[in-house]
């Protein structure tokens, strides 16, 4: 992972903004082959953004027909043409994913400089320190290069397919326009293999945010890199940025597949979903390999979660794509403020975080600021973010990422001074201490959701079990012809009902949601746990027209059943 200092990266990113182009950030823009690169582009006028050297693709979605998988125009077998735009197939009565409405609403957005870059998926040896695994990933580094643009910034990625099978790729938080959303069979057509898709799209507000591929059980290979939106008015102080990737790892280890293991964890059954994806476009053949060892966890059980750890026992836990036994080191000096951006980017692990010898503030959660609050440890679910700051002591420093329920731990090294590493089996007492969630957070004032009745109210009931496999929303597994009616400027609350014995990370694509309290309404969010037999209330402007997944960000649970679409009407 790349380090950054805030002086050296705002100060470049404000000038850039200035003379109307953005340079590329260190690292960011001396790759080739299969990893990221990026090219700076100025938008001028009224007309469409520019990609200095790579024209192609940016200037507009490339388009190649209906069978290409290229562009937003491609269409699904499942689907239909209208217009010459993507339509999934569904009922009649909503905005669709490239409708006049989601145009309107990405023009409000803004359009400022154009940021380019390319990922190419692809089959890769990736060592994790002394280990290595063949799997998927953007390039051949774990995680995938960092994309770091200025909110304001126009956001171009082109995404190559040199996998297997088809995939496409999601914007983990970011409030985009619909058709960019990545979502196969809802939102666009899949990339087939050998094929590319052009997305593009306005980057508002700034934050923590993530890459990672929607396609099946992608993502619990390698198929992630970290999104990062710089403040142009960035209200904190600090000396250094520290970017932590925290995962789960089976791929490639003993025969083991994520395919594999949901196998396992499906007893051989299918799962009962209908994804919208012509057949040809499901997992190209060979690509389900062998299941491997068993994998499926037993007898896991975490007192801050009330139930089980989670389904998977992962053989390894990594931070930025490293095993305890080999891990990354971040510099700096005795006294030097660091702003830590924590992401989950596990399959099915929840982390619990903590920094040796230090206390941490939480200044962020999903991308949006709250009232600054200290804390010894944090709970990360998967596809949760925080940043913390902290002020690093002298010496030598673990960070440590607890898999909670689990027998496994990830580890980083923070070094400012002389002294020996920790081993890998190190437990700092604060991962004991305080640990603040995410309801006792308090929104800053510049992002809290006024306090507003509800226009309308969704409830959802979670249910399935360990036994079956069968997670769904209301008993009903997951359909690309879904809809669940919402209006464009409603205040829209969602009660999620958790009827079953585990935790569930809940997601809501488009959009952030507020924590609803008794009292007040809470920090603004896009990811958010809730327990099993309990409640979680969130509230949420329909500000953002189309059609927009909610679901569980447990990889193993969305597969099987768990997702379900909100719909804009007409």
């Amino acid at each position: 992972m790349h380090t950054h200092t805030r002086r050296t990266v705002l100060g470049a990113s404000i000038a850039a903004v200035g003379s109307g182009a953005l340079v590329s950030c260190s690292g960011s823009g001396s790759h080739s082959g299969g990893g990221l690169h990026s090219v700076t582009g100025s938008r001028s006028g009224a007309g469409a953004p520019s990609a200095t050297g790579s024209r192609s693709g940016y200037g507009a979605p490339s388009v190649a027909g209906p069978d290409s998988g290229v562009g937003p125009h491609a269409v699904d077998r499942g689907g239909g043409h209208r217009g010459g735009v993507f339509v999934p197939k569904g009922p009649e009565g909503y905005v669709n994913p490239s409708d006049p409405e989601v145009v309107a609403a990405e023009k409000a957005r803004g359009a400022g400089p154009l940021r380019a870059f390319t990922l190419t998926a692809m089959e890769a040896s990736l060592d994790l320190g002394g280990r290595t695994v063949r799997s998927w990933a953007y390039g051949d580094t774990l995680p995938g290069k960092e994309v770091r643009v200025t909110a304001g910034d126009v956001l171009g990625i082109k995404l190559v397919n040199h996998l297997p099978e088809a995939t496409t790729l999601h914007s983990h938080g970011i409030r985009l326009r619909c058709d960019m959303d990545g979502v196969p069979g809802l939102t666009q057509y899949s990339i087939r293999p050998g094929a590319d898709f052009a997305y593009r799209f306005s980057v508002a507000h700034p934050g923590t945010y993530w890459l990672h591929s929607h396609s099946g059980m992608q993502l619990d290979r390698g198929l992630y890199a970290p999104l990062i939106v710089e403040d142009p008015k960035e209200p904190l102080s600090y000396d250094k940025e520290w970017v932590v990737i925290l995962d789960d790892w089976v791929d490639g280890v003993g025969g083991s597949t994520p395919d594999g293991v949901l196998a396992q964890l499906r007893h051989g059954k299918a799962a009962p979903m209908d994804m919208g994806e012509a057949p040809e476009h499901a997992h190209a053949p060979g690509t389900k390999r062998s299941a491997g060892p068993s994998r499926v966890l037993h007898g896991s059980r975490s007192r801050m979660l009330h139930s089980e750890g989670g389904h998977v026992d992962y053989p390894y836990y990594l931070v930025n794509g490293r095993l305890a036994q080999a891990p990354t080191v971040f510099r700096a000096r005795p006294g030097d403020r660091i702003r830590l951006r924590i992401i989950n980017a596990g399959g099915d692990t929840a982390f619990r975080v903590a920094l040796g010898g230090h206390v941490m503030t939480v200044t962020h959660t999903d991308g949006y600021p709250v009232q600054h609050t200290k804390t010894d440890a944090l709970l990360l679910g998967m596809a949760e973010r925080y940043d913390v700051l902290v002020t690093a002591k002298s010496g030598v420093f673990p960070l440590v990422a607890l898999a909670e329920g689990k027998k496994g731990r990830a580890l980083a090294i923070l070094r400012t001074g002389g002294g020996s590493p920790p081993g890998p089996s190190v437990h700092p007492e604060e991962l004991d201490g305080r640990v603040v969630p995410a309801r006792r957070l308090v929104p800053d004032d510049s992002v809290a959701l006024c306090d507003r009745a509800p226009d309308r109210e969704l409830r959802f009931r979670l249910n399935g079990d360990m036994r079956n496999f069968n997670w769904s929303f209301d008993r009903r597994p997951y359909s690309v012809e879904q809809r669940h009616p919402i209006r464009e400027g409603e205040r829209v609350r969602l009660t999620l009902i958790n009827a079953t014995d585990m935790w569930h990370p809940m997601h809501l694509h488009g959009h952030t949601f507020a924590l609803t309290g008794i009292d007040a309404v809470g920090a603004r969010k896009d990811t958010a746990l809730v327990l099993p037999h309990r409640k979680l209330v969130v509230d949420f402007n329909a500000d953002n027209p189309g059609l927009w997944m909610l679901h569980c960000h447990n990889q193993y649970h969305s597969e099987s059943g768990m997702m379900t679409i909100l719909g804009y009407g007409k």
